[in-house]
């Protein structure tokens, strides 16, 4: 790892923890400096690793902006739940391409499908459940789709990652998760924090797995 990247993630961190405090105390301004702040910390943590730059590197600086899309996106004052959603699926789709890239094992494609499709068939019964009971029945192809993404991107984690990396799809699918949980079933005060938490750890997760 070079000293550019080793500053870059330290930013990284800083402003993940900032942005915590930021959610914890509902202080909007900090949140729309930090939140976006720590996703292009991260992307330059890509950058500037001292790899090939090669097809998986080009994916991961792909998907990271469009996470930062994706962030950006879903805290603006306006609702733009659907176009963040559908930043953060594409990005999904090229997170997956990335593992795919890699020299994915047969056998754990299959173990991914154990543990993922039980997951997602849950996850997926009690949150179109709960968007069709609240009105907002056009929610729930756009969700469904999603969920099949990050799921397909989590299997291929586990088909083609190291561990690292897998732990990072998994922290993906629990943050996307609690997002779903607080929007259309139950919002729970500790619930955007989680979301933060779990979706920082997933980037560098990720970052750091696939390089």
């Amino acid at each position: 790892m070079t000293a550019a990247a080793i500053v870059f993630l330290s930013l990284a961190g800083l402003m993940a923890v900032l942005d915590w405090v930021a959610v914890a105390r509902r202080h909007a301004v900090l949140e729309y400096v930090s939140k976006p702040a720590a996703t292009v910390a991260l992307l330059l943590t890509a950058a500037s690793f001292d790899v090939a730059h090669d097809a998986t590197w080009g994916l991961l600086l792909a998907a990271l902006v469009l996470c930062l899309a994706g962030d950006v996106f879903l805290m603006l004052p306006r609702d733009a739940f659907v176009p963040g959603l559908g930043s953060f699926a594409v990005a999904q789709v090229v997170f997956a391409v990335a593992f795919l890239a890699a020299d994915p094992e047969v056998s754990r494609f299959g173990i991914g499908l154990i543990v993922v499709a039980p997951v997602a068939a849950v996850l997926a019964q009690r949150f179109v459940r709960a968007i069709r009971s609240s009105g907002h029945g056009d929610l729930v192809v756009p969700v469904v789709v999603y969920l099949v993404v990050i799921c397909a991107m989590a299997v291929s984690a586990i088909a083609g990652a190291s561990a690292i990396a897998i732990a990072g799809a998994v922290a993906f699918m629990v943050s996307d998760s609690l997002i779903a949980e607080s929007r259309f079933v139950r919002e729970r005060p500790w619930h955007g924090v989680a979301i933060m938490v779990t979706y920082h750890l997933a980037l560098a997760g990720l970052v750091l797995g696939l390089l």
